[in-house]
C-alpha cells in the first residue's frame, strides 16, 4: 500500500512538473535548469566609415543578448568605434542596422577599441589569457566547464583568412584557439557565427568534430558574403529594402548577419532551435544566388537541435523586425566592392564641379586602378611560375570540400607577407587572390623561386 501510495505522489509531481512546461520537452527543461552561465564574443573587424555595417551588426548582436538577459560583464565587444561619431555620420551618437532606424549603439561595451581590436587580443580573450591582453578592458572569457559560449565575428574575409583593423587572422590559428579551449575544460558548448567573404575555408577541413562547438558561416569556402540594406547615390535603386535618404552609399548591415539577427528579434528563443534558424539564415541568405551566398554549417552539428535561448538569452518577440520575404528578388552588394559602392554613389551625389566631385572622381579612379593593379600582379607571378597557359587554371584550383585552403599555413603566411612587402598591402577585395597564393604553396614552389617571381612582377 504504501508503495502504490509513492508510486502515486511520484506521478503528480511529474504531471505538476509537466503541467508547468507545456510546451517544451522534458530534455529542453532539463537543460534550461543545468546550464550555466552564458558568454559572448562580438567582433567587429573592420574600420573606416564605409564599413559601417560591420559596427553595426555587432552593436545589433549586443542589443539581442543584452535583451536576452546576458549581463555585461559576461559579454565582451571588439569594434574600433569610428562610425557613432564619425563626421559623415548623419546622426551623431546613433547606429543603426535596419532602416526602420533604431539606434542600436547606446549602451554598448567599449572594451576593445581602437588599435586594440587585434587578433592577439581576440585570441587571448578566448583562452583567458589576461596576461596577454594588451590595452582595453582586460575583460576575458573567464568561462566555467557548465557554461555556454556565443561568438560572433563580422568582417572582410578571404580564403583562410578573416580580417582585423591591423593584421590578419589565419584559419588555422583559429582553430588551434578553440583546440585550446576545448582541452582548459572551460565550457560546454561554443556557438560560432562568422560573417565573411570565403568564411566557410576558416573551418572547412579544419575542425574537427567533437570539440562540442558549432558553427555557421555565411558563405561557403569559395564566394563572396553580402552587404544589405544599401543604396546608391543620387536617387539611385534600392538594393533590398531602402535606408534612410541620409545613409546613400552604405551598407546599414550584412545579409547574413541582419537574417540572423531579425530572425532572433522576431522568433521565440525558448523554442527554436540553431538548425531552425540554420535553415532560416540559408533560405534569405540564398535567395538570389547572383546576388547572395550559401550559408554552412560546421564541428558538431548535432548541437543544432539546441534552443536559441541556451546561447541567446530570451526576450518578448519583436514582430516589427520580422524578416523580408526569403524569396525576394532583390539585389545586394558583394563585401568586396562595398567601397567601390561607396565611392560611385558618392561622386554620383556630389555637385558637379564641387572640390567633393573631384576628390572623390580621384579616390574612384584609384581604387579602381589598385584592383587591377593586385589582378595583373597575381597573374603575372601565375605566369612566371607555371607558364602562360596553366597559371590561371593554378591560381584560381578549388580543392574539394573537406581539404582546408592549404598544406603549409607558415608557407602561405610567408608568401602574403613577401607579396604585401612588394606589391603592397591586400585590401579587402586583393584578399581574393589568398587562394592563388595558397595554390603556389601546394604546388611545392621553393620560397626564393616565389620571392623572384613576386619581385618581378611587382618591379614591371
Amino acid at each position: 500500500m504504501i508503495f502504490k501510495y509513492n508510486v502515486c505522489v511520484v506521478l503528480v509531481v511529474v504531471l505538476s512538473i509537466w503541467a508547468n512546461i507545456e510546451g517544451r520537452s522534458v530534455s529542453k527543461f532539463l537543460t534550461e535548469e543545468t546550464v550555466g552561465t552564458k558568454w559572448a564574443v562580438l567582433v567587429a573587424g573592420s574600420n573606416g566609415w564605409f564599413n559601417y555595417r560591420h559596427q553595426a551588426d555587432v552593436c545589433h548582436a549586443y542589443q539581442i543578448l543584452k535583451k536576452g538577459g546576458l549581463k555585461d560583464e559576461n559579454i565582451i565587444v571588439f569594434m574600433y568605434d569610428d562610425i557613432a561619431n564619425n563626421t559623415m555620420n548623419p546622426r551623431p551618437g546613433v547606429i543603426i542596422n535596419n532602416p526602420h532606424g533604431q539606434d542600436v549603439y547606446k549602451g554598448v561595451p567599449k572594451d576593445y577599441v581602437g588599435e586594440d581590436v587585434n587578433a592577439e587580443n581576440f585570441f587571448n580573450v578566448i583562452l583567458a589569457n589576461k596576461s596577454g591582453i594588451t590595452g582595453g578592458s582586460g575583460k576575458v572569457l573567464n568561462s566555467a566547464p557548465n557554461d555556454h559560449i556565443f561568438i560572433y565575428y563580422t568582417d572582410h574575409g578571404g580564403p583562410g583568412i578573416i580580417s582585423m583593423p591591423t593584421g590578419l587572422v589565419y584559419a588555422n590559428d583559429l582553430i588551434n584557439v578553440l583546440k585550446k579551449k576545448h582541452a582548459s575544460g572551460t565550457y560546454s558548448k561554443l556557438v560560432f557565427y562568422l560573417e565573411a567573404c570565403e568564411s566557410g575555408s576558416m573551418f572547412d577541413g579544419l575542425l574537427p568534430e567533437g570539440l562540442n562547438i558549432y558553427v555557421t558561416t555565411a558563405s561557403n569556402p569559395n564566394e563572396s558574403s553580402w552587404g544589405t540594406y544599401c543604396q546608391m547615390g543620387a536617387g539611385g535603386p534600392c538594393l533590398v529594402e531602402c535606408p534612410p535618404p541620409e545613409f546613400k552609399g552604405v551598407c546599414l548591415g550584412d545579409l547574413y548577419s541582419v537574417a540572423w539577427m531579425e530572425d532572433s528579434d522576431a522568433e521565440d528563443r525558448q523554442t527554436e532551435t540553431l538548425n531552425d534558424q540554420y535553415n532560416t539564415v540559408a533560405n534569405r541568405t540564398a535567395a538570389n544566388l547572383t546576388y547572395g551566398s550559401h550559408v554552412m554549417q560546421y564541428g558538431d552539428t548535432v548541437l543544432s537541435v539546441d534552443v536559441l535561448f541556451q546561447y541567446m538569452g530570451a526576450a518578448s518577440v519583436n514582430h516589427s523586425l520580422v524578416s523580408m520575404n526569403s524569396e525576394s528578388s532583390s539585389q545586394n552588394v558583394d563585401q568586396r566592392d562595398v567601397e567601390l559602392f561607396y565611392l560611385t554613389s558618392k561622386y554620383q551625389d556630389a555637385p558637379e564641379g564641387s572640390d567633393e566631385h573631384f576628390e572623390t572622381r580621384v579616390k574612384l579612379i584609384k581604387t579602381i586602378a589598385e584592383r587591377s593593379q593586385v589582378d595583373n600582379s597575381v597573374k603575372h607571378i601565375g605566369d612566371l611560375l607555371f607558364g602562360v597557359e596553366k597559371g590561371i587554371e593554378v591560381l584560381q584550383h578549388v580543392r574539394p570540400a573537406g581539404q582546408p585552403l592549404v598544406d603549409n599555413w607558415d608557407c602561405l603566411k610567408s608568401y602574403i607577407e613577401t607579396f604585401e612587402v612588394h606589391c603592397g598591402k591586400l585590401s579587402s577585395y586583393g584578399k581574393k587572390h589568398i587562394r592563388g597564393i595558397a595554390n603556389i604553396c601546394n604546388a611545392g614552389i621553393e620560397s626564393e623561386q616565389m620571392a623572384s617571381a613576386i619581385a618581378q612582377a611587382c618591379s614591371s
